[in-house]
């Protein structure tokens, strides 16, 4: 028998097709559906390392969570990385296959779309039900040829979908009829229902523009899904500000700058959770406030993001901090710019050359042409020698005196990173550290931080998710689902 399968589609970006993917996933999983996700393609520089070894777009690893299954590269076979504004990483199956500008991605997409099939068909022979999640808008009309990440690949599949709207930020009915006025016929057709998402007050305020959206699309309101304060759940590429707890108690300050190409930004998500942390992202403009922890997190183009912190004034600030004691975490891209330089003689980042760093450890860094990607567990290189787990994505060879002084011990035998001869600098590959709960007890400790309250990321993300799901499960139409996920 054939899979069933479901594609969200959104009238924005961050309208909610990752969660609302995640929520479905989760509660099929309780109702024992064999139930995968699929992304055709995602445009993210947050992104995570699966079983097989690849690298696909962090939604799409909760996603997999969500539906118990071990993330794999098939549920997202294209993966966009910007490099630049105009130029980005084009990652198939899990693996760097070229890099492109706009103009060369858009003829490049049908190669890119026979990959999406062949991800597809796998899928669907190994699941009972694929939950897909569009890209962007459907209603994108400069991005409809050769489309890959909505209508066209709904179409080349014959794929229902429901389309899922934002009331928070206004305009929901706007969106969802102007969005569907914008698709073809076939394409209209294809839309089975909408769902809107972050709804805050009285529904029965809201009825009268549910009944009137129904009359005038013909279409059903399958559900509206209640505003959820306080989610911990992994974020495609947009950087959470807002506080988790706005009543926590910090006794450490934490601060971490974010530059243009900042990737993998969740890495923090574990610092933001804390009761016991103040964690600020500071953006471009802001002076570096007072701190006891400066965070560098990674980035997608290491030079320039150097740049732009030297332009922003942080050097200085990130010396003087270090005169006064206060200590200092470098990860990944991060980790290289601490060092004394960067090489890019590929030219894979940008204009080939190379990039004076901080010197704040003796190591260089070359960035080469295979991407390094491996999941790892090991121990950390502080007191106790709490364990660590996390996954390594980067492009950097790194070589120098320094790693002497290695951060992590991993379990393969093999040494990771840097400290810095005075202890006061923790430089590391390894993304997912904060993750796991003696590793986060143990930096934070390093850091200042005595007696800490434990705290589980994993732990509060797999809860998030169940709340999630329950609230979805209250506020769906079961029965109208049930006619869209039956392709009828």
């Amino acid at each position: 028998m054939p899979a069933t399968a479901l594609m969200v589609q959104g009238t924005t970006s961050d309208a909610g097709k990752s969660t609302l993917v995640a929520a479905l996933g989760r509660l099929l999983k309780r109702r024992g559906v064999r139930v995968a996700p699929f992304k055709p393609q995602n445009m993210a520089l947050n992104s995570a390392v699966t079983v097989d070894g690849g690298e696909i777009g962090r939604a799409q690893a909760l996603q997999a969570l969500a539906c118990g299954v071990e993330p794999h590269t098939d549920f997202n076979p294209v993966l966009l990385k910007p490099a630049s504004d105009c130029k980005a990483q084009i990652v198939i199956h899990g693996k760097v296959a070229t890099d492109l500008d706009a103009q060369a991605y858009h003829a490049y997409k049908p190669r890119a779309m026979g990959a999406v099939l062949e991800s597809w068909q796998r899928l669907t022979a190994a699941y009972d039900c694929v939950l897909v999640e569009g890209a962007g808008s459907p209603a994108e009309i400069n991005l409809r040829d050769r489309d890959i990440a909505n209508m066209g690949f709904a179409e080349a599949v014959d794929c229902p979908v429901i389309l899922i709207a934002d009331i928070d930020r206004g305009g929901v009915f706007a969106h969802l009829v102007g969005t569907l006025e914008l698709l073809s016929p076939s394409e209209q057709a294809r839309v089975r229902g909408f769902v809107i998402n972050r709804f805050r007050g009285d529904i029965a305020l809201l009825q009268p523009g549910l009944d009137w959206l129904e009359a005038r699309t013909g279409k059903p309101v399958l559900g509206v899904l209640p505003y959820l304060h306080g989610l911990m759940l992994d974020a495609e590429d947009a950087i959470a500000t807002v506080a988790v707890d706005p009543e926590k108690r910090p006794k450490i300050k934490i601060v971490a700058p974010v530059w243009p190409r900042i990737a993998n930004h969740n890495d923090l998500d574990p610092l933001r959770l804390h009761p016991e942390v103040d964690f600020r992202w500071v953006g471009p403009g802001e002076a570096m406030p007072p701190a006891d922890l400066i965070v560098l997190p990674g980035s997608k183009a290491v030079r320039a993001d150097l740049e732009w912190l030297r332009g922003q004034g942080w050097e200085a600030a990130i010396r003087k901090h270090l005169r006064y004691g206060g200590k200092l975490v470098g990860l990944c891209g991060g980790y290289q710019m601490l060092g004394q330089a960067v090489h890019d003689p590929l030219g894979l980042e940008g204009a080939a050359g190379s990039t004076a760093g901080l010197a704040l450890l003796a190591v260089d860094t070359t960035l080469a042409a295979e991407k390094q990607l491996r999941n790892v567990h090991g121990h950390l290189a502080l007191p106790g020698a709490a364990a660590m787990s996390g996954y390594e994505i980067h492009m950097g060879i790194t070589t120098g005196t320094g790693l002497a002084r290695p951060a992590v011990h991993l379990a393969d035998g093999r040494s990771d990173g840097a400290i810095s001869p005075d202890g006061q600098i923790f430089a590391t590959y390894c993304h997912g550290l904060f993750e796991h709960p003696a590793a986060l007890a143990a930096l934070l400790a390093w850091a200042g931080l005595d007696a800490t309250t434990p705290v589980d990321f994993r732990a509060r993300r797999e809860a998030d998710l169940d709340r999630l799901a329950d609230a979805v499960d209250a506020a769906l139409d079961w029965d109208r689902l049930a006619v869209c996920l039956s392709g009828r």
